[in-house]
């Protein structure tokens, strides 16, 4: 997803520059920021100074709006190398003033209650680091909040191998998650009569089970399969978190047979269970940012307004950490987590171990939560683990990830919130009677 991502990120540069010659700008501007795409020592220093002008506002509104059009413009302008450069620029010398910082401090300390009132606002404003102005300037721009998304993305690839960026990062997912906070969302329904543009990207953010032609995207969105998008009123034709979803009759065991482009519409007036097959976040610069919980809450609305005789809505999830999980136990300890007489590696054993390993293995950071990321994302929803399902994708990546298998987190409406409650604080997981049977047996 990452180097898709990175992949988008590169093509819309051509995209954003013609909306960005649009903004307002000062007379020659173009001309007062010239940097080498490397973005070499000389023009480090040039940009400083165009920076500090920004966070100035010299000139007033119309000129701080131009001089931040003429620094994206630059930013898209830069290769791979430069654009670290630039980031680096801002990470280190637009921070927080410490200095500054400890004096607030240190008079808030000695203030009586009365006086700490009106230092507050001091200590918040010397909290909050100069670069946070800069972004925000971005965002009055044409594209501008499509343009933080991608940079945080970027910010994202690169803080690994430039751990200096990551306090930058944290700003910038700080801004986007107040920007983009769940009651600013819009949900609508993704369909075959949406743009063409729309549905290519519907095909590019796939991230459960890729769309492998035009074909198989009508299939998944025909009479009887619905797609449900998140969209921003900033971003009106990027979608920032979807979910696809079959009507049918019980319970889906099988992702091949639910994909099946050959296979018969099936009589939505029959169906009884609506099955979530694939939430794929589509904007790799809102990771950690949570909508798929809401989301999901929304179409079940959604689907109980539109199809009452719906009884049952559940999921047709992948497990993605299982075998990197199973390979990572020596035999004595997977032995010790079996009754005795079960064969290693037969079915049977296998399907134990990943009933356990989605019920009781938990993450190290933190000990109530499921370490497989899909269980740990609908179990915090509220969902209930429901059943296992043998050889249930037998694609190349359904066999490498999990060994074909997959599983149902079942939504009882009237369970939904007790549930995430309990694992929310508890790391209670919920069980189905069948799951518990296979987990014990």
């Amino acid at each position: 997803m990452q180097h898709l991502a990175h992949q988008l990120f590169q093509k819309t540069i051509r995209r954003w520059v013609p909306f960005w010659r649009d903004a307002p700008t000062q007379p020659n501007a173009l001309e007062k920021l010239s940097l080498n795409p490397q973005l070499k020592a000389d023009d480090e220093k040039v940009l400083l100074s165009w920076m500090d002008a920004c966070l100035k506002g010299s000139g007033g509104e119309v000129a701080a709006r131009g001089r931040a059009a003429q620094l994206g413009r630059r930013f898209l302008g830069l290769n791979d190398a430069g654009r670290v450069r630039f980031l680096s620029l801002m990470a280190d010398n637009y921070s927080v003033d410490e200095e500054h910082l400890t004096l607030v401090i240190e008079s808030w300390l000695a203030a009586d209650s009365n006086a700490r009132v009106g230092l507050e606002t001091q200590l918040r404003s010397a909290l909050e680091p100069p670069r946070m102005k800069l972004l925000t300037q971005f965002n009055e721009l044409p594209q501008g909040i499509k343009f933080l998304v991608d940079m945080r993305a970027e910010l994202l690839r690169l803080r690994s191998d430039h751990p200096n960026l990551s306090p930058l990062e944290a700003d910038l997912k700080r801004l986007l998650s107040a920007w983009f906070d769940v009651g600013l969302l819009q949900m609508e329904e993704i369909n075959w009569r949406s743009s063409a543009e729309l549905l290519e990207k519907l095909i590019a953010y796939e991230a459960v089970h890729a769309i492998t032609s035009w074909n198989d995207l009508k299939n998944r969105l025909d009479s009887d399969r619905r797609c449900f998008a998140f969209f921003h009123p900033n971003m009106p034709d990027e979608p920032l978190i979807f979910v696809e979803v079959a009507l049918v009759k019980g319970m889906a065991n099988n992702v091949q047979i639910l994909l099946d482009e050959t296979a018969p519409l099936e009589d939505i007036n029959l169906a009884d269970t609506a099955i979530f097959y694939s939430i794929s976040n589509a904007q790799e610069g809102l990771s950690g940012i949570s909508f798929g919980n809401f989301l999901i809450k929304r179409v079940v609305t959604q689907l109980q307004q539109e199809f009452p005789q719906l009884t049952r809505f559940a999921t047709l999830s992948p497990i993605p950490g299982f075998c990197r999980w199973l390979d990572s136990i020596d035999t004595e300890q997977e032995a010790a987590l079996l009754d005795e007489g079960v064969t290693l590696r037969s079915p049977e054993h296998i399907q134990k171990m990943a009933i356990h390993y989605l019920s009781a293995q938990k993450q190290k950071r933190n000990p109530n939560y499921a370490r497989d990321p899909v269980a740990h994302f609908h179990l915090s929803n509220g969902a209930q683990i429901e059943r296992l399902n043998w050889m249930a994708d037998t694609s190349s990546n359904g066999l490498k990830q999990s060994q074909g298998m997959m599983v149902n987190y079942l939504y009882e409406i009237p369970h939904i919130q007790s549930r995430s409650q309990g694992y929310s604080v508890d790391g209670k997981v919920a069980l189905s009677t069948s799951a518990e049977k296979q987990l014990n047996s």
